[in-house]
């Protein structure tokens, strides 16, 4: 299908898409690998009237070091992500969720912020984020703010963005020493997830210390399974991880659609977190 007409602007510093976004305000999109907004487009989903593009901005691409935090460029690819070695050294899980993201051309062009700001609870990396207790760095004509992930996702396909704002970098504690893993169940390759879950252990002595669990496609936004994380501390073996995860659909407003009912999401919820637990923990 072809897109409704809107403007498009091509800024080539952050300043300047901030200043492109604030004249339009909610009327405006950011495009950065485009592989969430333009399949708005061409659905008619979206009717901007302005495209801000910001792949010729500077600075918004790669990952450093900052103490015990990776900061990751909004622009950053998933391609990047998953092949560059300070993220799979220190932030595992990122690398390891961004592997399964739709097929290599869909890795290759879309972006980490790109995902994240387009804030769909059935995206895999909002999840992620929000198990990582990652920050998000939003530049607007007042400054530079930091969003915690679990202020960033407020609605479905709704961020705590302002329409005059841009994410610019994601910032990610190191998990170094933590066990992780990320599954889910779709119905086919490249498919979104019906369900994911996003799993960080950590563990003393032989027994769970920590955990995170991000919950993926289990509400309007994607979710902490907060009544399993604190039944997982103390866990030795896997029949305490499978009790543990019998909560796991616990606070959660799973959709109905044509993949699945609330009730299937809740058992794939328990299945899933049992199973990435487990795997993250080094207990299968």
């Amino acid at each position: 299908m072809i897109p409704p007409a809107f403007e498009y602007a091509r800024p080539t510093s952050v300043e300047e898409a901030v200043r492109a976004l604030a004249e339009v305000g909610e009327d405006a999109k950011v495009l950065a690998g485009g592989q969430s907004l333009l399949p708005l487009l061409r659905l008619r989903l979206a009717f901007p009237e302005l495209v801000v593009d910001v792949g010729r901005v500077p600075g918004l691409r790669g990952v450093r070091e900052e103490g015990d935090t990776l900061v990751v460029g909004a622009m950053t690819t998933h391609h990047e992500v998953i092949r560059d070695p300070l993220v799979r050294r220190h932030a595992g899980l990122l690398a390891a969720a961004t592997e399964t993201v739709a097929d290599p051309a869909v890795r290759h062009r879309g972006t980490l912020g790109g995902s994240l700001a387009h804030a769909d609870p059935a995206g895999d990396l909002p999840a992620v984020v929000l198990a990582l207790d990652a920050e998000l760095i939003a530049v607007g004509p007042r400054g530079r703010r930091a969003i915690p992930a679990r202020e960033f996702f407020v609605d479905y396909l709704q961020s705590a963005l302002g329409p005059d704002e841009l994410l610019v970098e994601v910032r990610v504690p190191k998990t170094d020493g933590w066990g992780f893993h990320y599954e889910k169940f779709h119905r086919v390759a490249q498919a979104w997830a019906i369900v994911g879950v996003a799993a960080l252990v950590r563990r003393d002595d032989g027994h769970i210390a920590e955990a995170r669990v991000g919950l993926t496609n289990m509400g309007a936004t994607p979710l902490r399974a907060a009544a399993t994380e604190e039944a997982l501390t103390g866990s030795g073996d896997g029949q305490d991880v499978a009790r543990a995860a019998e909560s796991a659909a616990v606070g959660t407003q799973p959709s109905q659609d044509l993949s699945g009912s609330p009730e299937y999401r809740a058992h794939l919820a328990r299945v899933l977190t049992r199973r990435a637990v487990l795997a993250a923990a080094g207990m299968e």
